[in-house]
């Protein structure tokens, strides 16, 4: 396994990183709690990952209703000795981002998780209620109060990462080390924010990295999709991949692996990696095998005119 130094903060993760949000649900969604995996698959996720050298955990407070923190807790109970050698993420705002919710949310993620402290929190996207001073400066208490390591932002455009960056320097407080953010092979995430992170030295972790499931070859254009998928109960969300797909970019991107002589997910995931801005891609494996070519990517070495060519082959596919 690889590890990079998060932004400017001490922490160093593995750049492919365990998602948790499908433990007991899938994301945040309360209409989802129920689906995803279970509490027995999620702690074979867990034991997997951790043997193959993950040790970024991501969560949140709202994932499964709350289970994907519960579960993680009790895991992390039932192995005691390995809390210190893990980066836990968790995300505040499925209420808000008042201070008063991010301390409210915060100790409830803590009983949990079973932890004293978060390593990484997140905002999980903008509060148009609540001004952004104020939710930083909740972030600059929680660190130095101790409940919390390093803060940072999800789901923001760099306009907002350069204020909060800018908002931190004028007041004193901690700055934002991490933006987690939407970015695949199929759909890159908007160049601006990667371009502000890189300038104001902030590590981008990458959700959504198989591009819901298509770069991890768990669909075909068209379907049929497993009952309870991404693909079958969110559709609208992954219209452009599936359109994407159904015009040959899926085809045309295995096709440049099987002739390179790796899976799928281990090129897509190592053209994530091959940015250094990015310090850590995300996945959300259902199994423990999954887990393989991925882990294959920290490895995979991409040239940039290599990560090039691999971005001109979806670029060159007509998109009804």
């Amino acid at each position: 396994m690889e590890y990079r130094r998060l932004g400017g903060s001490e922490l160093r993760v593995s750049v492919v990183a365990l998602g948790c949000g499908s433990f007991g649900g899938l994301g945040a969604m309360r209409r989802f709690v129920g689906l995803g995996e279970n509490e027995q698959e999620a702690r074979a996720l867990l034991d997997a990952a951790y043997e193959c050298g993950i040790n970024l955990l991501d969560t949140a407070n709202a994932y499964g209703g709350g289970a994907s923190e519960e579960w993680i807790g009790t895991w992390l109970r039932e192995h005691p000795s390995v809390r210190d050698e893990l980066v836990i993420t968790s995300k505040a705002g499925a209420d808000g981002l008042s201070a008063a919710h991010i301390r409210t949310e915060l100790e409830e993620s803590l009983r949990r998780l079973g932890t004293d402290r978060v390593d990484l929190y997140l905002s999980h996207g903008p509060d148009p209620r609540t001004p952004l001073e104020e939710t930083l400066a909740a972030f600059d208490a929680l660190v130095r109060a101790g409940k919390i390591r390093c803060y940072g932002l999800c789901n923001v455009d760099a306009a907002e990462i350069a204020k909060a960056v800018d908002l931190a320097g004028t007041h004193g407080w901690h700055r934002p080390v991490n933006v987690q953010v939407g970015h695949n092979l199929l759909e890159p995430a908007d160049p601006g924010i990667l371009e502000t992170c890189a300038e104001l030295g902030i590590g981008v972790t990458s959700f959504s990295s198989l591009a819901g499931g298509w770069l991890a070859e768990i669909y075909r254009a068209g379907g049929p999709y497993p009952a309870t998928s991404r693909m079958a109960v969110l559709p609208q969300r992954y219209a452009n991949v599936e359109r994407l797909a159904a015009a040959g970019a899926v085809d045309a991107l295995r096709a440049e692996a099987d002739r390179r002589g790796v899976a799928l997910p281990t090129l897509a995931l190592a053209w994530i990696l091959a940015d250094p801005t990015v310090s850590a891609a995300l996945i959300g494996p259902s199994l423990p095998e999954h887990l393989t070519p991925a882990i294959a990517a920290a490895g995979y070495v991409l040239e940039p005119a290599e990560r090039a060519a691999l971005t001109a082959i979806v670029d060159g596919v007509g998109v009804p």
